[in-house]
């Protein structure tokens, strides 16, 4: 029953994390963590959102963790990030998405992954999320205003002209 909902996981776990195998070992630690607690699933419920609500639980724990490693690791031993080579247009667009999308709040974030990149209705979301609905779609009524000032289509796009 688990395993069918693994690449729904992996989806909101990348959405969540921008990186495919820090995405990998959340989704890892969350099943690890939901076959602990399989107890606390409440039958009537749906298991997508219990699993997302535990995947989002685990991202919050990870992100606390690495927020206390970081203030005690030295800033010289932080490695530069590597050149990215050039890409297609597309997928540079969605690479600027996706850029957006980790400089919202994780709370913005969580919740526009969960309704428009995994298709969940708002109580689905709201439940898997455990906040209220009105919380979840001011959630991403905001996430989405912000989206919209952070990634801005260019009204007249700069063209390479043909040369002969």
């Amino acid at each position: 029953m688990i395993a069918r909902e693994i690449p729904h996981l992996r989806r909101y776990a990348r959405a969540l994390v921008h990186d495919r195998s820090l995405a990998d070992d959340l989704v890892q630690d969350c099943l690890e963590r939901a076959i602990r607690k399989r107890h606390l699933w409440k039958r009537h419920g749906s298991i997508r959102s219990w699993l997302y609500r535990v995947l989002y639980n685990v991202f919050l724990n990870q992100r606390t963790q690495r927020t206390r490693i970081l203030r005690q690791t030295p800033i010289e031993s932080l490695q530069s990030a590597p050149s990215v080579p050039a890409r297609q247009e597309q997928q540079m667009a969605c690479r600027d998405i996706s850029d957006a999308m980790g400089l919202l709040p994780s709370e913005q974030r969580a919740a526009i992954a969960l309704t428009a990149i995994e298709g969940l209705s708002y109580d689905e979301a709201a439940q898997a999320l455990d906040i209220p609905i009105g919380t979840l779609r001011s959630r991403v009524s905001r996430g989405r205003d912000r989206l919209r000032v952070l990634y801005v289509q260019p009204e007249n796009p700069i063209r390479l002209r043909r040369v002969k």
